[in-house]
């Protein structure tokens, strides 16, 4: 029998019979090994990569040491914060993975990417970070009123707009929901995440949504899919300038234009707020209204409850105030 060399798939011949069909799911598997969201920020991330590349006459792939620590730098003076200089990095060491190339952190002697990396979080940390605010059920409320109409965009964006605060969803989890993860039920609905950002692997996550009496989630959604169909795919297409849907996924930054559209109609400042503002909005109102943090955490899926006793310290920060009798 002859052995075979344990190497990657894609490096083994192209034998016929079982081992070929083998190869072949080997390679499947490793496409599925990251989110597809995830998957789209690399291949964008690595986009950029190469076009700074060739517009200084430099190699992307494979790519020197000193080049790659060059662009985390160039992408700190552009103003970009470290997490997503940390996933640009990722992206190139992807990309070379992909091609069969050693990623530049491993070839990285010298320590040249991790010290420009290590300085741009340093700087990062002495800077105060500007956070975006949480947009309030009020608020959401107002910008819900101002999507008026019943054209197609009008009728998807409320949708969007309800269920982002009400099930406390990240922008990538909003595009990356299916028809196939609600679940319509007698109180509201039933959403199952199956990637985020705290489940990369995929196990999935179940969220209740009440149909509620204000926002209404449950009525604004089936308002859309009255217009989207039945039909299998994502539960929230891009529609194009004449109003049609098309069988395009949207992207998470649209989500977070959307959002700041409708924030600057109802006198919000759009440059506070961002796709995280729904999430935090639902947290915040969750502390105001007395939820316990095992409850916020049943639909926000924190890892860590130290995040969460932040929203609460933030919702409660006048209540019984110290100075409160005096001031």
């Amino acid at each position: 029998m002859t052995a075979v060399s344990a190497t990657s798939p894609d490096t083994l011949a192209e034998p016929g019979g079982r081992l070929s069909e083998e190869i072949a799911a080997a390679r499947v598997y490793r496409t599925q090994a990251k989110a597809a969201n995830t998957l789209r920020a690399y291949t964008s991330d690595w986009v950029r990569f190469e076009g700074w590349c060739d517009e200084r006459g430099l190699t992307p792939l494979p790519a020197r040491t000193e080049a790659v620590a060059t662009y985390l730098a160039a992408l700190a003076l552009a103003g970009k914060a470290d997490t997503t200089i940390g996933r640009h990095l990722a992206a190139i060491g992807w990309k070379h993975r992909q091609d069969g190339h050693v990623p530049p952190t491993q070839r990285d002697a010298r320590g040249v990417i991790s010290d420009t990396l290590a300085g741009i979080r340093r700087e990062a940390r002495a800077r105060p970070r500007a956070r975006k605010s949480a947009i309030t059920a009020r608020e959401l409320a107002a910008m819900i009123a101002v999507a008026e109409g019943e054209g197609t965009r009008s009728i998807r964006d409320r949708a969007i707009l309800a269920l982002g605060l009400a099930a406390a969803l990240r922008r990538s989890e909003l595009v990356g929901l299916e028809l196939r993860d609600v679940e319509l039920v007698d109180k509201g609905l039933k959403l199952t995440l199956r990637y985020s950002k705290t489940d990369q692997e995929g196990e999935g996550q179940e969220i209740a949504v009440p149909a509620g009496k204000v926002l209404k989630p449950l009525e604004r959604l089936k308002a859309w899919l009255a217009v989207r169909g039945h039909g299998a795919g994502p539960l929230f297409y891009q529609i194009d300038p004449q109003g049609r849907p098309t069988d395009a996924p949207m992207s998470d930054r649209s989500i977070a234009r959307l959002i700041q559209k409708y924030a600057g109609r109802v006198g919000i400042d759009p440059e506070a707020v961002a796709g995280h503002s729904l999430r935090a909005g639902f947290l915040t109102e969750a502390s105001r209204n007395g939820a316990t943090i095992a409850k916020m955490q049943e639909v926000s899926r924190h890892k860590k409850v130290e995040v969460l006793l932040g929203y609460v310290r933030s919702a409660e920060l006048f209540d019984d105030h110290a100075g409160e009798g005096f001031l």
